[in-house]
């Protein structure tokens, strides 16, 4: 079905692959139709934290119990992930996205009409169940439909999302949440939501490829199979420390730009926005570096890059005082050097995972994202602390542990790499 110029190689191998014809129109409304699903969950996570200063005071709730909230979220999508695994490789991929973004739907919707603390703590671990799982799906979906000479790109597009959800969705959710209050936000994400939702039902073809393999396992037998293959567990690990930075450092990154470098909350979209927008256009063109260059390549030069922006972060006013504009450029590149490592390892992990066991890898590694995600945050808050100043304590702490994590997931990826090699 998909034509490359050139010979094929081993993808996570090769520095110099051949270069793949452009996408097709159906290809690029597909990769068009998942970056937007992706941006649709991604934005619903991040939106509670910007919004926070607004729901405690309207429900009458203490920081702990907001904490609840947003914690309830990953946990359930990390649970979600493995109870769906063992069933992600039995059915149309195109019928099991729309019917877990209709629950994503729905618990948006949710979230929106709440009233009570309890009722928005259920609403966000039903969104979590069925959000939490769209992303393995859409990861799987792009494996299935594009060859790995491709999949570097793809990876770009799709994870332009998250930069997307930074320059659109936050400003749009707290212009709206000021507007009106902070339920219009839900109610609106899941009115576009539902239009995107009726057009990938309509517009994408069923992803039925994976269904010509029979499975000679039940589902739960699937799913240990999955969980106890070695080449996995390693692709697995290093997900879990490469997801491990972003969830102890972006809880925190508001409060340590405010309070210990002294830049003003309504300069604070301005950093989201230009961080964001150098991310989308960085993205693509990360994407057809790796392609082009090798995906191993461009992953340790990423690491590089993120280390070393990272342990600038971290220590920002050590020094002396830095401005916005400073502050921009430095968020900005570090941005680009996380991107720079995360691109590259989505593509070469797509191609891990044998063609029956896409989805329930898929959904595993997206689980782990999650309940490492969680398990990170809890850690970052018992390493930082407010000074009688007021000053976030002990923040470039978070950025050692962070360097370590990295390291240890650049050893994994590069075993990984070996081990593909010697095959």
């Amino acid at each position: 079905m998909l034509k490359c110029i050139g010979t094929y190689k081993n993808p996570m191998t090769t520095s110099t692959l051949a270069l793949p014809l452009p996408f097709s129109r159906y290809q690029k409304s597909v990769v068009g139709m998942l970056a937007f699903l992706q941006f649709a969950v991604i934005l619903d996570f991040m939106l509670m934290s910007p919004l926070g200063a607004m729901i405690m005071p309207a429900l009458a709730i203490e920081p702990r119990q907001f904490g609840l909230v947003v914690s309830a979220y990953a946990f359930s999508a990390g649970i979600s992930g493995l109870l769906t695994a063992g069933f992600a490789d039995r059915f149309d991929r195109k019928r099991l996205l729309l019917f877990f973004y209709t629950g994503f739907i729905l618990g948006t919707l949710w979230c929106g009409l709440a009233q009570t603390f309890e009722s928005l703590l259920i609403a966000r671990i039903v969104t979590g169940l069925f959000g939490g799982v769209i992303g393995s799906i859409v990861l799987a979906i792009s494996t299935d439909l594009f060859p790995p000479q491709m999949r570097g790109r793809v990876m770009g597009f799709i994870q332009t999302a998250f930069a997307a959800s930074q320059v659109l969705g936050i400003p749009i959710g707290l212009y709206l949440s000021n507007r009106w209050d902070w339920h219009f936000p839900f109610l609106a994400m899941a009115a576009l939501g539902l239009a995107g939702g009726l057009f990938v039902s309509w517009r994408m073809e069923p992803v039925v490829e994976h269904l010509r393999i029979p499975q000679e396992r039940s589902p739960w037998m699937h799913l240990l199979h999955t969980l106890v293959e070695p080449r996995y567990l390693m692709a697995f690990a290093a997900t879990a420390f490469l997801t491990t930075g972003g969830f102890m450092l972006m809880p925190f990154s508001s409060a340590f730009v405010v309070n210990n470098l002294g830049i003003d909350l309504h300069h604070l979209p301005t950093v989201y926005l230009v961080t964001g927008l150098s991310t989308i256009v960085f993205g693509p063109l990360i994407g057809r570096a790796a392609d082009a260059l090798g995906k191993f390549r461009v992953f340790m030069i990423g690491t590089a890059l993120s280390i070393v922006m990272v342990l600038v972060y971290t220590h920002l006013g050590a020094f002396g005082p830095i401005g916005l504009v400073g502050l921009v450029v430095v968020n900005s590149v570090m941005f680009v050097g996380i991107f720079s490592r995360m691109i590259p390892f989505q593509a070469m992990v797509s191609s891990v995972p044998a063609t029956q066991q896409r989805g329930s890898f898929n959904a595993i590694s997206a689980s782990i994202q999650q309940l490492s995600g969680g398990i990170a945050s809890v850690v970052a808050g018992h390493i930082v602390s407010f000074g009688a100043d007021g000053r976030l304590q002990h923040f470039e702490v978070i950025g050692y542990v962070i360097v370590g994590t990295s390291l240890a997931g650049l050893l994994l990826v590069w075993r990984l790499w070996r081990r593909a090699a010697a095959a």
